[in-house]
């Protein structure tokens, strides 16, 4: 065994010395597999980045939730145009009620009437987005809370005239104030501000995240209390008035095996207590599957796409040792002569293809490593260097020197002692 060590130790020395002998053809060789396992590592961790910060996102609409938003139908749509009108259409209490009742699947249901008003602290003013809920909401919808506390079931109860704010809207509304306990006028009403809590925004997929910057939180006893169901939208030359009850439900489900049965569930329910399908259902469990599957695909075209370069350079290492086993048939021919065996010869110059390949490997590993980083300090673009990324590039430029080392090692095994003695 020590023997056998010992031998691949001073074949690898020696394939590493008749490489020195000609450094710059050496090292131009090995280029090719630096950029090509350098692309493929930078872009596997740039796709890895950008499937992972929409992963995210869609996590945080929670994998066991389900989320149902009302929505105008074709109906409405179309009557709407006209200058004075009165639109009714979304989900109602009753669904809430029938959701929350009839699902043994389902955890929690969190009810939200949505409304924009202009708010008032002295003479700061900003439009805040009211979103009236149960305290589920902040169970379904969790997010870090910086101040004070959110409402409770006591609060809904009571009608209290509590306010949660979001972080943008209290540095907006209560700069230089003291923020809990502060009174708030929404509309022509005025509210405790009882806590803070820190939001996110944006889209996952093609759903809207609930919450935004400029969400304001009240008990949705209040809000129906103070603002009713009637909603009036006045735009250029019309007004249309809306009677909304509910404008989304988000329903939490046990486990997630649960969560597309329950949803098809849900939509019988409605489809059967409403003429018109004035509502629509997104399942964030659904996205986050297919998003899986688009960063698989997506992973495995820009390997595919950045393998080609090691391809190429795989073709480059062919080449220079075709090149080498010319010029070095003289000393094949001396080895032969002497008793090396074609096995042996074959094992130096591919000894010498792998050490070409490994080493350009290696380089290419730490120029890939570099890459991304640069990337996100220049761009803000989300980089994510996986373990995978490092040993896949790098295994595929060892399989590349062998190979296409394959070929001019046993061309360079074939050759005739008598024949190589005498060439020149």
């Amino acid at each position: 065994m020590a023997l056998h060590q010992s031998k691949l130790a001073r074949n690898i020395w020696l394939g590493i010395e008749n490489l020195l002998l000609h450094k710059l053809r050496s090292f131009l060789t090995m280029l090719g597999v630096v950029f090509g396992v350098g692309s493929v590592v930078a872009m596997l961790a740039v796709g890895e980045g950008a499937s992972k910060e929409a992963l995210q996102r869609i996590q945080k609409l929670g994998s066991n939730n389900i989320i149902i938003n009302s929505a105008k139908s074709i109906e409405e749509e179309t009557t709407s145009s006209r200058r004075s009108f009165m639109s009714m259409y979304g989900l109602t209490y009753l669904d809430y009620q029938r959701i929350n009742e009839s699902f043994p699947d389902v955890q929690q249901v969190a009810p939200a009437k949505l409304i924009r008003k202009d708010s008032r602290v002295g003479s700061n003013m900003l439009e805040l987005r009211i979103v009236g809920t149960t305290q589920q909401w902040f169970d379904l919808v969790p997010r870090q809370i910086l101040a004070g506390r959110v409402f409770e079931k006591k609060d809904v109860d009571d009608i209290s005239a509590v306010a949660v704010l979001t972080e943008f809207g209290a540095r907006r509304l209560l700069a230089t104030k003291n923020t809990i306990g502060q009174t708030i006028r929404i509309g022509g009403d005025s509210f405790e501000v009882i806590g803070i809590i820190k939001t996110e925004s944006g889209q996952a997929g093609n759903i809207q995240i609930p919450d935004q910057q400029v969400d304001a939180y009240l008990p949705l006893s209040t809000v129906r209390k103070y603002y009713g169901d009637l909603f009036v939208k006045r735009t250029s030359g019309s007004r249309t008035i809306e009677l909304v009850e509910l404008h989304q439900i988000i329903v939490q489900v046990d486990d997630t095996e649960n969560v597309e049965a329950t949803a098809a569930g849900i939509e019988r329910m409605l489809q059967s207590f409403h003429k018109k399908k004035d509502y629509e259902i997104s399942v964030p469990l659904a996205l986050l599957k297919e998003a899986e599957a688009t960063k698989r695909r997506f992973n495995i075209v820009l390997g595919s796409i950045a393998s080609i370069s090691l391809l190429v350079g795989g073709i480059g290492i062919m080449n220079i040792m075709l090149a080498s086993v010319t010029e070095r048939t003289r000393e094949i021919g001396i080895r032969r002569a002497i008793g090396a065996k074609r096995r042996q010869i074959i094992i130096q110059f591919l000894i010498e293809t792998v050490v070409l390949s490994t080493a350009g490997g290696i380089v290419g590993l730490a120029i890939g490593i570099i890459i991304p980083y640069i990337i996100t300090y220049f761009s803000g673009m989300p980089t994510v260097i996986t373990l995978s990324s490092i040993l896949l590039p790098l295994f595929i430029s060892v399989a590349i020197g062998i190979i296409f080392g394959l070929y001019p090692a046993a061309s360079a095994a074939k050759v005739d002692p008598i024949i190589a003695l005498r060439h020149e």
